[in-house]
């Protein structure tokens, strides 16, 4: 089974509100067994365009990130990551070679 990713990128508008929405990601994050790979930190852009904060969320399966993306508990703090950011998230499924 391949793991599943949530790759997001976003401009956060409320750096205090945004910090509400990361306290009430844990819950759901921690039932479908998510674990950040990136989560902000150095980057650079050389090609194309691209927002200024990354997050990689690596999950155990492409299914358990879609069912964490569609959670009603996930679905509320997305409510308060959209007064706080604008951003994009694409689920992937991973690559097992």
């Amino acid at each position: 089974m391949s793991k599943g990713y949530w790759v997001g990128q976003f401009d956060v508008t409320d750096g205090a509100i945004f910090n509400t929405y990361t306290l009430a990601n844990i819950e759901p994050f921690k039932e479908y067994g998510a674990r950040f790979v990136v989560r902000g930190g150095s980057q650079e852009n050389p090609e194309g365009s691209w927002r200024s904060r990354t997050v990689v969320i690596e999950f155990p399966s492409y299914e358990a990130a879609v069912a964490c993306y569609n959670d009603p508990k996930y679905r509320a703090a997305m409510a308060v990551r959209k007064l706080a950011s604008i951003g994009d998230i694409v689920i992937v499924e991973g690559y097992e070679g």
